[in-house]
């Protein structure tokens, strides 16, 4: 059976590339979606990679991919830290979560410190750029057991 992993980003995140390139890089939102695909379809994984700039979208969003996904990857920007609807929602998605952030959020102002939601998150990915999305899509892969032989060992498991 094909893993399957959707990729949430919210506000703000479509003017990467162009908005506080002192933080987040010169990257665009639509290159880091293009190395998620390159990854996923050397994976096997079904990949779905969406944006927006609405909460309720994103509320939407996390609700279908209950039954769409097997695993979620989350970069919710500003939501990070005001939203409860993300992550009343989060909470009720049963399969593994990954929060994503390009900045180390844990390095930054006190506005931008202490995410809600990655409470519920399995894990948090942050301070990596945009290649934190290629370490989070790897970490699902492999909680999914999707990391197969199209992969060296040494990025499927650490030796025993």
């Amino acid at each position: 059976m094909t893993a399957r992993v959707t990729i949430l980003n919210g506000p703000n995140l479509n003017l990467l590339g162009v908005r506080e390139p002192h933080i987040y890089g010169s990257t665009t939102l639509s290159a880091i979606e293009e190395g998620c695909l390159a990854f996923a379809k050397r994976a096997g994984i079904a990949l779905r990679f969406h944006q927006s700039n609405h909460e309720g979208i994103l509320v939407d969003l996390i609700q279908e991919a209950r039954g769409t996904a097997d695993a979620l990857i989350i970069n919710p920007a500003g939501y990070s830290f005001t939203s409860v609807a993300l992550f009343d929602a989060l909470k009720a998605f049963s399969g593994p979560i990954i929060e994503v952030h390009i900045s180390n959020i844990h390095a930054r102002d006190e506005l931008h410190r202490h995410s809600i939601l990655s409470a519920a998150a399995r894990s948090v990915v942050c301070g990596l750029g945009p290649y934190g999305y290629l370490v989070a899509l790897q970490s699902a892969a492999h909680m999914l057991g999707a990391l197969t032989g199209n992969f060296p060992l040494q990025l499927r498991a650490l030796p025993a």
